[in-house]
């Protein structure tokens, strides 16, 4: 007697929304809805419809999940959810919108997430993920290639730059104890000699360079801020004198974080000098390319990565120079034997005795479990644009940020922080009437305010020296320096029409 292959499903009822096969004709009628709202969004040429503090407190209303004991119709849902959130989404693709680092992102990665949501593959394992371990496999080999690191090194996707700094930092914590001292951390936990280790970064870098220290139990103030230069870079020279610093106080330095592309300015550490400093003290060295790390495909930046052989680990996010939908990151090492410090083997998921090369599972190089399958977004990106097209794209943005800099610099109106070395612009409005500091920190808050209350335009800001500047974050090819100037004319009027408060005596 042989088994039914394949046993039928239970009959589908009218009230089943369970995707199968036998769903599938109402899937099609949820993706052709859905559709209308989005090219009406797509339709809307503000990048935002506007702050109003009572829509505010009406939408937190409308959020509550009431009465959800029964099934209503998709077309209610819809409307009501297009109310709530699709009508005030921030529109990252409108030209309009140059504040954080959100990209406007490619088709293929849009269809990507379809194929992979639909599906819904977990690549934790092999017998949930198969072949789609392969694809992530092959998108880290190529990032991996491009950085020119051999056939040793590894990667694993995470859920962004963060995720990616905290594996960083764990694996130069742990490698350091275990290859200078003996210590097993993931086994027997800490130690006294531990208390002691001190982490350098620009005091530019990221903040979850910090966030993550204290989060491994080694404190924010294990991390070191070195100064920066002119270009906000760090400062070679004031890294070795901190080093040394630090060692005279009885503490032990254990690794170095090279920026390249500080979230604020774009600015890249001098990796080269960076990573001989670093090799000389036997230092881990960590590259967040977060925002930079893309940069790597295009000529124009190309010098930047010069010194990536003396490199530990690397930080790069697709979601913010790739072009692909949140999240979509990975985490790479140059030695795929440290992914041990993060490896756990469970008897119900991936026993140590079930290791099979040709099966692997990919759970062993992360720090999460369940994760999506991401990496098909940039694998099908690659397929269809190729990276002289993504290549072409992060030149043009930076292209943007040097013209915009330039038509700066001849305006009395501003003044700028930086020259852009990425796609970052900082700079601020000086009010002519104004004779000091707190009022043209004012002004530039008022100016930001303004315009993204109003749906005109979002910039960001930050602070220089305790000061505030405005920011620029370009990451929109489709831009065009004339509508750049004309955000900068909308600035400006803003500026005008902000009544500065009575100068103190």
């Amino acid at each position: 007697m042989f088994v039914n292959e394949a046993p039928p499903f239970k009959e589908l009822s009218l009230n089943n929304y369970l995707f199968n096969d036998e769903s599938l004709q109402l899937y099609e009628d949820y993706v052709s809805k859905t559709l209308g709202y989005i090219q009406k969004f797509l339709g809307t040429r503000k990048f935002y419809k506007g702050d109003n503090l009572e829509e505010i407190h009406e939408n937190k209303l409308k959020a509550r999940l009431v009465d959800v004991h029964s099934s209503k119709s998709i077309d209610k849902a819809l409307q009501e959810l297009n109310d709530l959130y699709i009508n005030h989404a921030i529109r990252f693709h409108n030209p309009n919108y140059v504040a954080h680092l959100n990209c406007p992102i490619t088709l293929p990665s849009i269809i990507a997430e379809l194929i992979a949501t639909t599906v819904n593959t977990a690549v934790e394992t092999w017998d949930q993920s198969t072949s789609a371990t392969f694809i992530e496999q092959e998108v880290i080999r190529w990032i991996c290639n491009e950085f020119r690191f051999d056939t040793n090194s590894d990667g694993v996707f995470t859920s962004g730059g963060t995720q990616s700094n905290f594996m960083a930092l764990l694996m130069a914590r742990d490698h350091y104890a275990f290859e200078n001292y003996g210590i097993n951390i993931k086994q027997n936990g800490w130690s006294e000699e531990v208390n002691k280790f001190k982490i350098f970064c620009s005091e530019k870098s990221h903040f979850s360079i910090q966030k993550n220290a204290a989060l491994l139990g080694l404190g924010y103030d294990a991390v070191i801020p070195v100064k920066v230069d002119e270009k906000m870079r760090m400062d070679t020279e004031a890294l070795y004198v901190a080093i040394e610093k630090t060692k005279q106080e009885g503490n032990i330095p254990i690794a170095v974080v090279a920026t390249l592309g500080t979230t604020d300015y774009g600015s890249f550490d001098p990796l080269q000098t960076i990573g001989k400093i670093a090799k000389e003290q036997n230092m881990w060295l960590h590259v967040d390319g977060a925002y930079g790390g893309c940069y790597i495909l295009t000529e124009t930046h190309e010098h930047h990565f010069k010194g990536m052989e003396m490199v530990d680990s690397v930080t790069v996010d697709f979601h913010k120079t790739l072009f692909q939908p949140v999240s979509c990151s990975a985490f790479l090492v140059k030695n795929k034997q440290h992914f041990q410090y993060v490896s756990y083997y469970a008897d119900y998921l991936n026993p140590l005795e079930n290791k099979d090369k040709e099966r692997p599972n990919l759970i062993e190089k992360s720090i999460q479990t369940t994760r999506r399958f991401d990496a098909l977004k940039v694998w099908l990106t690659l397929k269809t644009l190729g990276t002289k097209t993504i290549a072409s794209y992060l030149e043009e943005v930076h292209h943007l940020a040097k013209q915009v800099y330039t038509n700066l610099k001849e305006n009395s109106n501003f003044e700028l922080a930086h020259v852009p070395e990425l796609s970052t612009v900082v700079f601020r409005y000086k009010n002519s009437e104004a004779a000091h500091e707190p009022t043209h920190d004012d002004v530039n808050l008022y100016i930001k305010n303004k315009l993204y209350t109003s749906g005109k335009a979002s910039v960001a800001s930050t602070k220089l020296n305790g000061n505030i500047y405005l920011k620029f974050t370009l990451l929109n090819p489709k831009n065009t320096i004339e509508n750049l100037l004309n955000i900068v004319k909308m600035i400006e009027e803003a500026g005008k029409q902000y009544q500065p408060k009575t100068e103190l005596l």
